[in-house]
């Protein structure tokens, strides 16, 4: 690693020193149709000017398209082959046990924001949920907090205190759009006073799961966004926007979910509780989504003829790919210890879920909108200045700080 200044190499990238302030944002469930119809609305004047002036691409997401995966492949610059991380929740075989994947010792090489702020940069991080906190501020030194918590902020644990005050809004509900205004609102505090060198921005997609793009609701969301990324620009920062992953409503055409239920056909097929279903999307806040997406792994007794499992489960109605685990890793850059024998991806309009009697949707509030598929792997990559990117060059979101480090004009 080179001294302060210059440049640093990680994961078999090297990354300039910033010459400004570096803001990446990371705006979870933004389907490209969000930026587009809220620009021709007038509702986001200032994404309006970047997509015209600046840089303006469509890239790939990590799928499984979801939040951790993504959020960790964007701050290290590789796949979840690389660090490990390939769902909110997965199967750990050592401990037998379906765990959460918070803790950072399933983080398997090192974070961009470590590497710089060990490097003697000034770095900080404000994420909307806790359940990226500790992944995305490992052995980081600096400002690491989440708007979820953001009335427990200690300067020991977080880098900084009393951030309540600091941004001069209250503690926002988890299943709110406050909860992504707080974390552009304490971006610009923290831009206006301590002026880090990086700055990653992640936001909840809770508006994108309950409102499709061009609604009154999206708009105004991303109306209060464009407005708080202007501010950042006015301060002299390089502000780079992708995603995690798109949204798509999984619903028929009268608004019903359409689901499928894997576990329940495997306990038919192989006899009940002989396979596991884990559902990578599984995360502490399900009320949006019931911990439904479109893509699941699929662990079946040792011996099981795993080709025909597989056959029968892309014989299912809503299935779009069943892979086995070899393929599927290949394809996805995915680690092939944390998958399970079989990956199963569904259509662009339906989910699939382990058994019917496991899912509670009684907290949604509108049709169903989810992800995790194929179909929710295009997502934009915005830049505020004009990039020297070839024109045909396949961009992966975990580009973004490739590009907006060493690629500006």
């Amino acid at each position: 690693m080179s001294a302060k200044g210059t440049s640093i190499t990680l994961n078999g990238r090297t990354y300039r020193w910033p010459g400004r302030p570096v803001v990446v944002v990371c705006v979870d469930g933004c389907e490209p149709d969000y930026v587009t119809r809220a620009v021709e609305a007038g509702a986001a004047p200032w994404l309006g000017e970047v997509v015209a002036t600046g840089t303006s691409r469509l890239v790939d997401a990590v799928v499984p398209t979801f939040t951790n995966p993504n959020n960790l492949s964007i701050v290290t610059g590789v796949p979840p082959a690389v660090h490990g991380i390939c769902g909110n929740y997965f199967y750990d075989r050592e401990a037998g046990a379906e765990v959460m994947m918070n803790d950072p010792k399933y983080l398997r090489c090192d974070t961009l924001l470590a590497a710089f702020s060990r490097a003697g940069a000034s770095v900080a991080v404000v994420t909307a949920k806790d359940k990226l906190r500790r992944l995305l501020g490992h052995e980081m030194t600096g400002i690491c907090f989440s708007s979820e918590k953001a009335d427990q902020t200690t300067k020991g644990e977080h880098g900084i205190e009393d951030v309540l005050r600091l941004v001069g809004l209250p503690l926002p509900d988890v299943y709110s759009a406050a909860l992504s205004e707080f974390v552009f609102a304490a971006g610009v505090k923290l831009m206006e006073s301590v002026r880090p060198d990086l700055m990653y921005l992640s936001t909840t997609d809770y508006v994108q799961h309950k409102h499709a793009p061009g609604t009154p609701e999206a708009n105004a969301f991303y109306r209060m966004m464009d407005g708080y990324l202007a501010r950042l620009a006015a301060l002299g920062a390089t502000v780079a926007l992708t995603a995690d992953h798109g949204m798509n409503a999984k619903t028929d055409g009268a608004g019903s979910p359409q689901i499928v239920y894997l576990q329940d056909h495997l306990d038919a097929w192989l006899g009940a509780g002989q396979a596991r279903v884990i559902l990578p999307i599984t995360d502490p806040y399900v009320v949006h989504h019931g911990a439904l997406g479109s893509f699941a792994t699929v662990y079946v007794p040792a011996g099981s003829d795993v080709p025909g499992i597989g056959k029968r489960l892309g014989a299912l109605r809503g299935i779009e790919a069943v892979l086995e685990r070899g393929e599927a890793c290949r394809r996805f850059e995915l680690p092939p210890d944390r998958m399970g024998d079989l990956v199963v991806v569904s259509e662009r309009h339906t989910v699939v879920g382990t058994a019917a009697a496991r899912h509670d949707l009684s907290g949604l509030d509108a049709p169903l909108r989810s992800h995790g598929g194929l179909s929710e792997q295009r997502v934009p990559l915005l830049v505020n200045r004009r990039t020297s990117l070839a024109p045909d060059a396949r961009l992966r979101n975990f580009d973004a700080f490739d590009v907006a480090l060493n690629r500006l004009q």
